[in-house]
C-alpha cells in the first residue's frame, strides 16, 4: 500500500505542472471539447448491475490498440451473458471506437485520469466484474481500484519496450509489489514475459500468446483497379511510390533527401508522407516550403482529388491502411535516431508492402526480429545505409516481389494469438461475477 499512497501524493503536483502542456495539446488537436468531464469521472452515467450479466471493461489507449482488440471484443460478445465497457485515451481512438464498436459495446467512454477521486468515481458508477488492459496500460490507481473491488485484472498483448523496462527496473523497489495486483499477464513474446516476471509478476501468472496485431483482419483491401484509380485521383499516377509510414520530426527531411536522389534514376517516382501526428501539418508545410519549393506538394486535408504532384502529405486520421496499399516501398517511422521505439511495421507486413526501418524499433522488437529472420523486412543502422537500401529496392522490382512473398509466409506463421489469448481469459470471463 505504501507505493499507491506515494503515487497519490505526487500525482497532483505533477498533473498541475503538466496541465499547460495538456491544454495546449487539446487546443492543437481541436477535438477534445466536451470530454474533460468524462476524464474526470463525472461526465458518465451510473450503470446499475444487470442480473445474470458479467461486465467486462476493456481499456485500449489509442487508435492502433482499438483496431488490435477487435477480434477479442467480438469473441467476448459471443457470450450473451457478457456486457462490454470499452474505454480509450486518445481522441482518435475514441472516434474509431464509436464508429466500429457502438453496436457490440454497451458503453464507450474516455479513460479517466489516473487520480484517486476520478478513478474511484468511475469505478463506483460502472462496477465491472473483469478488467482487461491492452499492451502497456498499467495505471497504478486503476490497478488499485480493481484490487479494492476484488475484480481480476488481466493484461493482454503485454509488452515492455527496452526503454520502459530500463526505467521499470530502477523503480522496482517502489512498485514491484504493486505488480502482484495483476491476475494474469499475457505477453507477446518470451522476452516480454521474462521482463514482467523480473518486475514482480509471479511466473505462474504469465504466459506467451504471440501478438494480437498479427491476427488483425484488414477489411479495407483494395484490388488492383481500385489502387490504380485511387493513385490517379490523389495525383500519384502509376509510377513508383515511396511511403513514409507514421513519420516523426526529422524523418520527413531525410526521406525528402532520399527522394530527390531517387528521382534521378526514377523521374516518375512520388513521395507519400503520412506523419504520425496530423497536427504537425504546419511544421511539415514549412519544411517543404523551405526545401521543396521546386516540387509540387499537396496536403490530403485540402482535397480528395489532385492533379499530378510530386509529394502528397496525408495529414488525415485513420487512412494509413488504405494509403499503404498505394505504395511500392515503405519506410517505418520513429525508427531513426534519436527515436528508439518505432511505429508498427505490422500493417505493411500483412498487406505485403516491402519495407525498411531504422535501428530504433524497441516497441516491436519481437515482430521485427521475426520479419528480419524470414527476409520480410530490412533494418538499417544509419541514414546512409537507409538511402542505399531504398534506392536498391526501388530499382529492383524482383527483390520487392520476393520480399512480399516472404511477408506472406511470415504472416501465416505468426497467427494464432487471438485463440491463445481468449483461451487464457475465458475462465476469468466465465467466473468473474460480482465480488
Amino acid at each position: 500500500m505504501l507505493f499507491i499512497w506515494i503515487y497519490r501524493l505526487i500525482f497532483a503536483p505533477i498533473a498541475l505542472l503538466l496541465t499547460p502542456k495538456y491544454l495546449l495539446k487539446m487546443r492543437r488537436r481541436g477535438d477534445y471539447k466536451g470530454t474533460l468531464s468524462m476524464r474526470l469521472g463525472i461526465g458518465i452515467e451510473d450503470w446499475p448491475r444487470t442480473p445474470g450479466k458479467r461486465r467486462v471493461w476493456m481499456q485500449a489507449v489509442s487508435l492502433g490498440e482499438i483496431l488490435v482488440i477487435e477480434g477479442l471484443l467480438r469473441k467476448l460478445v459471443e457470450d450473451p451473458k457478457v456486457e462490454l465497457l470499452l474505454t480509450t485515451t486518445t481522441s482518435s481512438g475514441y472516434r474509431l471506437a464509436k464508429e466500429k464498436y457502438s453496436e457490440i459495446c454497451d458503453r464507450i467512454y474516455y479513460f479517466p485520469l489516473d487520480f484517486w477521486p476520478f478513478v474511484r468515481k468511475f469505478w463506483k458508477r460502472l462496477r465491472p466484474d473483469l478488467v482487461i488492459c491492452a499492451e502497456t496500460e498499467l495505471w497504478p490507481e486503476h490497478m488499485q481500484q480493481a484490487a479494492n473491488a476484488g475484480v481480476p485484472m488481466v493484461l493482454v498483448n503485454g509488452r515492455l519496450s527496452d526503454r520502459s523496462f530500463k526505467y521499470a527496473r530502477k523503480l522496482k523497489w517502489a512498485y514491484g509489489r504493486h505488480m502482484l495486483l495483476l491476475s494474469k499477464v499475457i505477453a507477446i513474446s518470451k522476452g516480454d514475459s521474462s521482463r514482467f516476471i523480473a518486475m514482480g509478476v509471479p511466473s505462474d501468472r504469465v504466459l506467451v500468446s504471440g501478438n494480437l496485431k498479427l491476427d488483425v483482419s484488414i477489411d479495407e483491401i483494395l484490388d488492383e483497379d481500385q489502387k490504380r484509380e485511387l493513385r490517379v485521383s490523389l495525383g500519384l499516377g502509376d509510377g513508383f511510390v515511396l511511403l513514409g509510414s507514421s513519420t516523426w520530426p526529422g524523418e520527413e527531411e531525410t526521406l525528402l533527401s532520399i527522394f530527390r536522389d531517387l528521382r534521378e534514376r526514377l523521374p516518375e517516382c512520388k513521395l507519400l508522407l503520412v506523419p504520425r501526428h496530423v497536427e504537425r501539418r504546419s511544421e511539415i508545410r514549412t519544411m517543404l516550403e523551405q526545401n521543396a519549393s521546386d516540387l509540387t506538394c499537396r496536403f490530403k486535408s485540402e482535397s480528395d482529388t489532385f492533379a499530378p504532384l510530386d509529394i502528397l502529405v496525408a495529414d488525415t486520421n485513420g487512412e494509413l491502411r488504405v494509403l499503404t496499399q498505394l505504395s511500392d516501398l515503405a519506410f517505418i517511422g520513429k525508427s531513426l535516431p534519436p527515436c528508439r521505439e518505432g511505429q508498427t511495421p505490422i500493417e505493411c507486413g500483412l498487406l505485403g508492402v516491402p519495407m525498411v526501418f531504422g535501428s530504433g524499433m524497441s516497441n516491436f522488437k519481437s515482430v521485427c526480429e521475426g520479419m528480419i529472420k524470414m527476409g520480410a523486412a530490412i533494418q538499417l543502422s544509419d541514414v546512409d545505409s537507409l538511402r542505399e537500401a531504398i534506392e536498391s529496392l526501388a530499382l529492383d522490382e524482383a527483390a520487392r516481389q520476393e520480399m512480399t512473398q516472404r511477408q506472406s509466409k511470415w504472416a501465416v506463421a505468426s497467427r494464432g494469438a487471438l485463440a491463445r489469448t481468449f483461451a487464457a481469459i475465458e475462465g476469468f470471463v466465465r467466473d468473474g461475477g460480482p465480488k
